[in-house]
């Protein structure tokens, strides 16, 4: 009986394990990542809610540039956070959806579809969950909101975005061009990174706001690739069978 329960232990590994299999690799590692972004998110949000060290960081992060802030590089970062607002971002994922389509890249249009709204849901519902208020300044460089801080939207919908064009390009991109799928990750990477930075920089929202924000989306994110990888997968078993 052992070795039978050994026996299928081993199979149910290898079949995880599996580049091609229908429920394999690819869902394993999504299904990781997202357990991994959701550990991330859960201890950031604790010592958020806790009052912790992180908290006294953000606000002299955000006092700090507050402070400091330079004229070019404020209307700079302006036009980056306002490029990535709730309009700027639909508008860009419509264009991105565009190509998709006129590229027949019919899944990868679906995992756009199924990612952008649902992270956008997902953190309105956590904004309301923490209710965290946006940072506070006598001279604000940009014109205070009335929603709520944690986590932050304009970040999670630019993780969410740019993830999703980084992941297309390096499928794009012919086997062993390993510079340019580097350059393809770093570049989306920086993207949102630069979109969190404006919001911080703004004085929008906190640091710990634009790391949880990052977080889950990059969670999110993960587990939508993975399912409809696996959806294409399913569908193309049963064509050949």
């Amino acid at each position: 009986m052992t070795h039978g329960l050994l026996g299928k232990l081993r199979r149910f590994i290898e079949a995880r394990l599996s580049p091609e299999g229908e429920l394999g690799l690819h869902m394993t590692v999504g299904v990781a990542l997202m357990l991994v972004a959701i550990v991330v998110f859960h201890e950031l949000a604790e010592a958020v809610m806790g009052a912790e060290q992180i908290t006294v960081i953000d606000l002299q992060v955000a006092n700090w540039f507050n402070q400091n802030a330079v004229p070019w590089i404020t209307s700079c970062l302006l036009v980056i956070t306002h490029i990535h607002g709730v309009i700027g971002a639909i508008t860009l994922a419509c264009l991105f959806a565009w190509y998709l389509h006129r590229r027949r890249a019919h899944y990868w249009l679906l995992t756009l579809v199924i990612t952008m709204p649902g992270v956008m849901i997902l953190n309105v519902l956590l904004k309301y969950v923490f209710g965290r208020a946006r940072p506070s300044f006598e001279t604000p460089l940009l014109q205070a909101l009335s929603t709520y801080s944690f986590p932050s939207g304009h970040t999670a919908t630019a993780t969410a975005l740019y993830g999703i064009l980084g992941a297309y390009l390096v499928c794009q991109t012919q086997p062993g061009q390993w510079s340019r799928r580097v350059a393809i990750v770093a570049g989306a990477f920086l993207m949102a990174v630069l979109v969190g930075f404006s919001r911080i920089y703004l004085g929008a929202h906190y640091l710990s706001d634009v790391l949880a924000a990052m977080a889950e989306s990059c969670g999110w994110l993960a587990i939508c690739i993975a399912g409809v990888s696996t959806l294409r997968r399913r569908r193309a078993v049963r064509q050949d069978q």
